[in-house]
């Protein structure tokens, strides 16, 4: 237990430290506050030594949150075989000898950058319809999401994908409340009450 502790100490130390050193994971009208630990462990998760797809599938997991078959049920493919693919980018990740670091420079951070929108994309796409449980959606999901895409476009305002990401999000936000009827099921957007709307 005391090694645990350590080590969640010695990682939330390692994760301010990249936040403070790096202006460019806050951008210019972005304080370090702005930017929090969960967005920049996803840059750091997103190795440039795994493919996108192995660097999304591993952030959902270690950053994310989301079990092995929410993320398999996010790419189309079975459980086991998600398993497979994200053991295969953590032994990958080791022996790449990748450890917490920096982008190096504006290439290897807007290609991080890709990956951590896709992650960002695939948890609020886990909200807002879920793939398991009672619920149409998790709204949980769906506001972290939201909030770290707007952190996400703080620190990149020069990023069309991230604003138009956002806006995507902020969308179906607003419609959540007419998604479905009082007996839970799914309202067709031309049969929605237009007034329930958050615009």
């Amino acid at each position: 237990m005391i090694d645990l502790l350590r080590a969640e100490r010695a990682r939330a130390r390692r994760e301010r430290e990249v936040v403070v050193a790096d202006p460019a994971l806050r951008g210019p009208g972005a304080s370090v506050s702005e930017v929090d630990d969960g967005l920049a462990s996803s840059f750091l998760c997103c190795h440039p030594s795994l493919s996108v797809t192995s660097q999304v599938a591993l952030t959902l997991r270690a950053v994310g949150g989301l079990t092995t078959a929410q993320i398999a049920h996010a790419h189309g493919v079975d459980e086991a075989t998600m398993g497979t693919r994200i053991g295969r980018a953590e032994r990958r990740s080791a022996e790449a000898g990748a450890r917490f670091t920096l982008p190096v420079g504006d290439r290897d951070r807007a290609a991080r950058a890709v990956a951590v929108m896709r992650v960002l994309y695939l948890v609020f796409n886990e909200g807002c319809t879920a793939s398991a449980g009672e619920e149409l959606s998790r709204v949980d999901l769906m506001a972290e999401a939201i909030r770290s895409a707007r952190m996400l476009r703080a620190a990149l305002p020069e990023e069309a994908e991230a604003a138009g990401l956002l806006a995507m999000m902020l969308l179906l936000w607003s419609r959540r409340a007419a998604r479905t009827g009082a007996d839970g099921v799914l309202v067709p957007l031309e049969e929605q009450e237009r007034s329930l709307w958050d615009v």
